[in-house]
């Protein structure tokens, strides 16, 4: 099966996620959700990480979460395992409690940091549990805001009321605005590349050089490890001006070099893939030739 790619470097900024088993409630009551909230701030402080927001659901949670060392799969599995072994022990349960691992999706933050903090925070109003979010003491809007009175002081708050003003008080009222402003705002999850990245094109091409070791791990999804590849439409941009050697050239790079499955080339531009697979063919034997004759012979070697 398919797994998912796991970036981790210094800096990393993350929305982190997970369900419970078979869709399950992994907070029954409000002593869960303390509990869960307790761990989760003895990870931030472990593993120094910076909560810039979260949401705890009955069945599932959000962390918006930035890491200043490359170890957002060992602060996860400790706050995992952990509030498994709680939660089976006091709920007289067995088994996973968790739907797998966790999900993240790396985050570009001058593009999406801010859309996400809101995004999250508005969970509970269009689950149609709350009318405003300050009504919703599960996540982090009432930290973000100043009113917040539970025991946890999880949130980073600096960085982001600093987009909304130089004085706090300032800063908190125009963030209460600029989330309820966001009531009616589509998913900024719709601009997920590879179920994984959420960035623009310059933010996925910045991280080439991170993902480069992962481009021949097979197991993982091919959408992951081309994240930062043009587009089709990119490539043949201007096929119709292209000679048949030169389109032939960009279909095997394509194919080769970005992982495009031969059927979504041959769509692109209107050819049958049966000639998609002949020039790729082609164009593979070729490579071999000229590789071949470029390695000396051992039989006529100098010694």
């Amino acid at each position: 099966m398919a797994r998912q790619l796991r970036t981790e470097f210094p800096g990393a900024l993350y929305h982190v996620y997970s369900r419970g088993n078979d869709k399950r409630s992994i907070f029954q009551d409000d002593a869960d959700r303390y509990k869960f909230l307790s761990i989760l701030n003895k990870v931030i402080k472990q593993y120094s990480y910076l909560c810039y927001g979260y949401c705890i659901m009955s069945t599932h949670y959000h962390l918006i979460l930035e890491t200043p060392d490359a170890n957002i799969s060992r602060g996860m599995h400790l706050l995992h395992s952990t509030y498994a072994q709680y939660f089976n022990m006091m709920h007289d349960c067995v088994g996973h409690v968790f739907q797998g691992r966790f999900h993240s999706i790396l985050v570009q933050r001058e593009s999406y940091l801010l859309e996400l903090c809101r995004y999250v925070v508005l969970n509970p109003l269009r689950a149609g549990l709350v009318t405003h979010p300050s009504e919703y003491k599960w996540s982090s809007f009432n930290e973000m805001a100043g009113t917040a009175n539970n025991i946890n002081d999880i949130t980073t708050s600096d960085w982001i009321l600093s987009r909304f003003g130089t004085e706090a008080d300032e800063a908190r009222k125009n963030y209460i605005h600029f989330v309820l402003e966001g009531i009616n705002e589509p998913s900024p999850f719709s601009h997920t590349v590879g179920k994984t990245f959420l960035g623009n094109k310059e933010f996925l091409t910045s991280l080439e050089n991170i993902l480069k070791p992962s481009i021949n791990l097979k197991s993982i999804p091919r959408e992951q490890r081309y994240a930062s590849r043009p587009t089709l439409s990119e490539l043949f941009k201007y096929s119709e001006c292209f000679t048949k050697e030169f389109r032939n050239k960009v279909i095997f790079q394509a194919h080769s070099a970005y992982g495009y499955r031969q059927v979504d080339i041959a769509r692109q531009i209107k050819l049958h893939k049966i000639t998609i697979n002949n020039i790729i063919k082609a164009k593979r034997s070729k490579h071999a030739i000229e590789h071949s004759s470029l390695t000396p012979n051992a039989n006529n070697a100098n010694f």
